[in-house]
Parts: structure tokens; C-alpha cells; sequence
């Protein structure tokens, strides 16, 4: 707690099993990567006073859900909690309001809340291989999707997205990215409708 100048701490691939809220006196700490370290299952609520924090990679532990001090802060854009055990997020999820990538891959979502179609940043979701059933329609209010993955996941709807004529727009068609999360949910509203 008395590094006050850190703005990186990289401590993936250890044994910890708990981080300290002494780390919250770290202000000026920026990124934190304490991935498959395979045990942490919470953060102390402290931690949202590093106001400066925009990087956090906890992939590969025991998260149930995104811990509550993650949500109050200011600067986070980048959280990586794939490889976990995250059930639910919080409903308040839109409280990471400059966040533009979130990997939550190999967990066990099967929905998001209603809420994360108003993170007007969140421009990256990578949601392979959870149990998601349908792709869900609030995340075709996102803004600005750049990229989104919804490969491996036992969806219902078989869609098929149209032959490309060439070897460029084929690759800009990723399966399970964008273009499919929009025609799945499509096919879905008519399904419902």
C-alpha cells in the first residue's frame, strides 16, 4: 500500500489467494492483472478508490460475479473475467461507463442483464463458450459494436448468414460475430412476435 507511484501489477500466474485492501492506497496504479491465479473470488470493496485503474485481467479464478468495487470505477475500460465461474452480472453493470472491452468467455452466463445495452463504450463482448440459449435482444441496443463472439454456446436458432462473393467480406463476416448476433436476434423478435 505504500507504492504510491505504481501504475502497473502484474501478478497473474501465482497462487494468491486473496488481494488486500492495503492495495487500494496504490492511487496511481492503472493496470491489474491477476489472471489464473485460480483461487481470488473477490476484490475488497476498497478498491474502488483507485480512480486511475483502467486495465484489469481476472481471468481463470473463481469469480461468481463482477465484483461491486470493479462497478464504481471511473476510468475502467478494459476487464477480462473469462474462465471463471460468473452466473450473473449485476444489474448495474451500466456503471462501467467508459468500458469498451469485456471477455467474459468459458463461464456459465446464460443471460445478461437488461442494462448492458446502455454502455454506450462497451464496444467489444467476447461471450464464447457460456450457455447462452438465444443471443439476448438488449445487446442490439449496443452503439458501437466493433467485435462480439457468441461461438459455442447452445443457441436454439440455426442462422445462416449469406454466402460472401469474395475472400475480404468473408472475413469481415466472422462467424458468431456481429453480423449473426444481428440476424439471430431478428430471427428471434419474429420467433416471439
Amino acid at each position: 500500500g505504500q507504492l504510491t507511484s505504481l501504475q502497473e501489477l502484474l501478478l497473474s500466474y501465482n497462487r494468491i489467494k486473496a488481494v488486500p485492501e492495503e492495495i487500494s492506497n496504490c492511487v496511481s496504479l492503472e493496470r491489474l492483472e491477476l489472471a489464473v491465479n485460480r483461487n481470488i473470488s473477490d476484490l475488497p470493496p476498497q478498491l474502488s478508490d483507485l480512480k486511475k485503474l483502467s486495465h484489469i485481467d481476472l481471468c481463470m479464478n473463481q469469480f461468481t460475479t463482477i465484483p461491486s468495487a470493479l462497478l464504481n470505477l471511473p476510468n475502467l475500460e478494459w476487464l477480462d473475467m473469462g474462465g471463471n465461474k460468473l452466473q450473473e452480472l449485476p444489474h448495474a453493470i451500466d456503471r462501467m461507463e467508459n468500458l469498451h472491452t469485456l471477455w467474459l468467455q468459458r463461464n456459465e452466463r446464460k443471460s445478461l442483464p437488461e442494462t448492458i445495452g446502455n454502455m454506450k463504450n462497451l464496444s467489444t463482448l467476447v461471450l464464447s463458450n457460456n450457455k447462452f440459449k438465444d443471443i439476448p435482444v438488449c445487446i442490439k441496443d449496443m452503439t458501437n459494436p466493433r467485435f462480439v463472439n457468441f461461438r459455442d454456446n447452445p443457441l436454439e436458432l440455426e442462422i445462416t448468414l449469406p454466402l460472401c462473393e469474395n475472400e475480404e467480406e468473408e472475413e469481415q463476416q466472422e462467424m458468431f460475430g456481429i453480423e449473426f448476433m444481428h440476424m439471430y436476434i431478428q430471427e428471434s423478435l419474429k420467433n416471439t412476435g
